[in-house]
């Protein structure tokens, strides 16, 4: 861990502890801002593949969101959906693959990530986003969704139009938000079960639903896609674990790879991942 993010998580903690002492409430209001706020990346260069992408925009929440299209018009099309503090750019090497297969190909940055507006994001902003580009641009055929993208991509899945035809590829997807919560509660040193209650109730009050729902094993009991799954054994953000919960379900349109030593971020990068993406699809 760098000093400043050394720091900076300190400096985070004693705030909300100190919050605690004049409200529960309030400290839970901090904690869900910084779930929800994404890490502000430094800018990137730009890959080559997006210098000749179609420039595409959405108004979503009165915020302007960027997107990005290639081979216009093709009958199959595939929508690509990065994960948290991330941006489309990190997908670049899987444009060049799925234009050779003739496809057409979306990518966007949610808000606030990338070229997008906004300060923060949660799932249900995310889904919604998707549905609208699928309204928008779709029918989409198929996905390739990693860590956050996951959750968010079967949150809309639920919602849209789509079956068994359709391709979805999760790649180390969110699959437990309460996994994510809990991650996130234990480097804030948030102890306290009454903040956690309240930070429960905060989520309650802006979606109608507990924290559990946003699971993606929930969700894909009710998604016909034809599923690919993609997770490493030593993945620290999104367990195996919750992973693995999925595959004892044995639903007949998941299909799981396992891999080892890729952890979270080199998995979407791995040259023998991609070639099993773009096979899928």
């Amino acid at each position: 861990m760098k000093i400043k993010q050394f720091l900076a998580i300190r400096y985070i903690r004693a705030k909300i502890k100190l919050l605690s002492l004049l409200s529960n409430r309030r400290a839970a209001e901090e904690a869900f801002r910084l779930f929800s706020t994404p890490l502000k990346q430094p800018p990137a260069s730009i890959p080559a593949a997006f210098n000749y992408a179609e420039p595409l925009y959405i108004k979503l929440y009165g915020l302007k969101v960027k997107g990005f299209r290639w081979n216009k018009d093709k009958p199959v099309k595939v929508l690509i959906l990065h994960g948290f503090s991330s941006s489309a750019y990190k997908f670049h090497h899987y444009v060049a693959p799925l234009i050779e297969k003739g496809y057409e190909v979306l990518a966007f940055d949610a808000p606030a990530h990338g070229g997008s507006a906004g300060k923060t994001i949660n799932a249900l902003e995310y889904g919604k986003l998707i549905e609208v580009i699928i309204r928008t641009f779709g029918p989409v055929n198929g996905f390739i969704a990693h860590s956050f993208g996951g959750i968010a991509l079967s949150l809309a899945l639920e919602k849209s139009p789509h079956d068994q035809n359709t391709k979805v590829v999760l790649i180390a997807p969110a699959t437990e938000t309460t996994s994510a919560i809990d991650a996130a509660f234990k480097m804030l040193d948030i102890e306290n079960k009454n903040v956690r209650e309240a930070f429960e109730n905060i989520i309650k009050e802006k979606s109608g639903h507990p924290s559990k729902w946003f699971s993606i094993k929930r969700a894909m009991q009710h998604i016909k896609a034809s599923t690919l799954w993609i997770h490493d054994e030593e993945d620290d953000i999104t367990p195996l674990s919750d992973a693995l919960k999925v595959k004892e379900l044995n639903l007949p349109n998941v299909q799981f790879y396992i891999t080892q030593g890729l952890g979270h971020r080199r998995i979407y990068r791995d040259k023998t991942v991609k070639k099993r993406v773009i096979d899928f699809l």
